[in-house]
């Protein structure tokens, strides 16, 4: 076998593999398009035993799309979760990069206590804090409003940590430049500070999308009234005591789903970069 054959068994091979992974990561994704364009008696009718006949749908129907947008008004959790996530980007990249900017600007007393905070912060389950929080939200009459939502996930270490590694890649002597001609420490972090940090405000922003809208937990415990209920809140709504409706469940994990990747790829670039940002000097 020559050597130009092995190098095109190998290339063949390598595509093969990577067919084979792209098929793995999209399967899950196939799947619930498959299952949410059927009946509930044609999702299950080929499942046990299993065959390649449960992936097929025997007759497409839009109905599942139009019943949770009609009967259980979908769209309603959906603008509730928008309206979340969007007011917690403002204010969590508002308020985590003017930390980030003190962290890396100024140096006060306690400042390498409060960062290892920062950094504990991001470590603790949610979970272990959650009872304690809903009991700080329940005397603030917070429960049941947007405002519970929002304000515990604005201060966020991680999120503040991204914006520390960011601001120490700033040459100092831009900002010493700054003060020398005069200009205040706010003017400074919205003029000069701000537009060069486009990808680490993209990155946050991401970040934070990411977290709202895929939460689940703390939703429960404060939205409970259907009018502000979150759109993971929603989809589990569909599981009841005596049934649970598979096609409503796959339907509306789609249009979630949808929402984060059409977001996502446009900033792909952003996030990249604001991800490795900092990356080598620590």
């Amino acid at each position: 076998m020559s050597k130009k054959q092995k190098k095109a068994i190998g290339t063949i091979l390598l595509y093969l593999v990577l067919i084979l992974f792209v098929f793995v990561a999209l399967f899950p994704i196939l799947f619930c398009l498959s299952a949410s364009l059927r009946t509930q008696e044609d999702l299950f009718q080929n499942m046990l035993p299993f065959t390649l006949r449960a992936l097929i749908p025997t007759k497409l129907t839009f109905e599942n799309y139009v019943i949770i947008f009609t009967q259980y008004e979908f769209w309603r959790p959906i603008m509730n979760t928008l309206i979340v996530t969007g007011l917690t980007i403002f204010f969590g990249c508002l308020i985590n990069s003017i930390a980030g900017f003190a962290f890396t600007c100024f140096d006060f007393k306690g400042k390498k206590i409060l960062y290892a905070l920062v950094l504990v912060s991001f470590m603790v389950p949610f979970e272990s804090i959650a009872i304690p929080l809903y009991d700080v939200a329940s005397k603030l009459k917070m429960v049941d409003t947007y405002a519970g939502m929002i304000v515990p996930a604005i201060a966020d270490g991680l999120v503040a940590f991204l914006f520390i590694q960011f601001f120490k890649d700033i040459p100092v002597a831009l900002i010493e430049a700054a003060r020398v001609d005069g200009a205040s420490w706010p003017r400074i972090f919205a003029r000069i500070i701000m537009p060069i940090s486009v990808p680490v405000f993209v990155t946050a922003g991401l970040m934070i999308f990411m977290n709202q809208w895929n939460s689940y937990m703390w939703p429960l415990l404060v939205a409970r009234s259907k009018e502000i209920r979150t759109i993971q809140i929603a989809i589990s709504a569909f599981s009841g005591e005596r049934a649970i409706k598979w096609t409503y469940i796959y339907a509306g994990s789609l249009v979630s789903a949808i929402i984060p990747i059409c977001l996502f790829l446009p900033f792909q670039k952003y996030f990249v970069e604001g991800i490795t940002a900092g990356s080598v000097k620590g």
